[in-house]
């Protein structure tokens, strides 16, 4: 009987978790890998977001990363912490500092423990600070910050994130034919100027209990627009993310958090 043995290790930032394929030790055709079976929570592993750890050129690990539909993302803010840990347990790295090279360019990372795991985010491109977008069946047009962070944002300021149809409102903001690519859309409530809540609809995924560029993106429009101070507590349904940025678009986003690992494990792919 044919087999196709992966070791795998499941983890979580905040919630928002992924699946972890080290291919330094292991080698298997990445393009022939069922990643959309492999997120389903009831017949697969189940995840938000597949990271595939392979070698850099450029960095000291290139991280591939694929959505739970199988689409595939450019990075991958809660899931860059995850790696790092993993890093760091797996004795793949010497030192606590170590670059991580994704579709959007190269990430510097650094642990100071598993709660307090840094990522420089790169530079914020604002695309438009507000614009009104209609949206399909609805009378009213919503206001929208448009913005990237090597990855495409939306970000929707509400009265109260426990209002919004997040899934319904979500998944019309991203497949909208504003964004050819699609977006991640935020809806950001305001608790205080150093205080903000945040529910997430991630392309290609869903809603997700956390999403580390989508806080990097919502923090950038809060200051941008004058809302929010330089250093913001970004708070999801399980904890909290430390973003801080100076307010000009060559400066970098620097995000703090932490990194939880589940379990470890390994799959025959010829089973799904």
């Amino acid at each position: 009987m044919n087999q196709e043995i992966i070791s795998f290790t499941k983890m979580h930032g905040l919630g928002n978790d992924f699946v972890i394929i080290n291919t330094l030790n292991q080698s298997f055709d990445i393009q022939r890998l069922p990643v959309h079976r492999l997120a389903d929570r009831h017949m697969g592993i189940g995840f938000d977001q597949l990271l595939i750890i392979e070698p850099s050129r450029m960095a000291d690990f290139f991280c591939r990363i694929y959505n739970a539909d199988g689409s595939e993302a450019e990075q991958c803010g809660n899931g860059l912490r995850c790696v790092a840990r993993f890093i760091h347990e797996e004795g793949l790295h010497k030192s606590k500092e170590f670059l991580i090279e994704t579709k959007a360019g190269i990430f510097p990372l650094k642990i100071r423990d598993y709660d307090h795991i840094l990522v420089s985010m790169g530079t914020p491109e604002i695309k438009n600070d507000l614009i009104d977008l209609h949206i399909p069946n609805q009378s009213d047009s919503v206001s929208v910050s448009v913005l990237s962070i090597g990855n495409p944002h939306a970000i929707i300021k509400v009265d109260s994130i426990e209002m919004i149809q997040t899934s319904h409102l979500g998944s019309e903001i991203s497949a909208h034919s504003f964004f050819p690519d699609g977006a991640n859309v935020g809806f950001m409530q305001i608790i205080n100027p150093d205080h903000i809540r945040l529910r997430t609809y991630e392309r290609g995924t869903g809603e997700t209990f956390a999403c580390g560029s989508n806080a990097c993106a919502a923090a950038v429009a809060g200051i941008a627009n004058g809302w929010l101070n330089h250093r913001v507590n970004v708070e999801f349904r399980y904890g909290s993310l430390e973003i801080e940025w100076e307010g000009s678009q060559n400066k970098p986003i620097h995000m703090t958090g932490p990194a939880s690992r589940v379990y470890s494990g390994k799959i025959d792919l010829i089973t799904l």
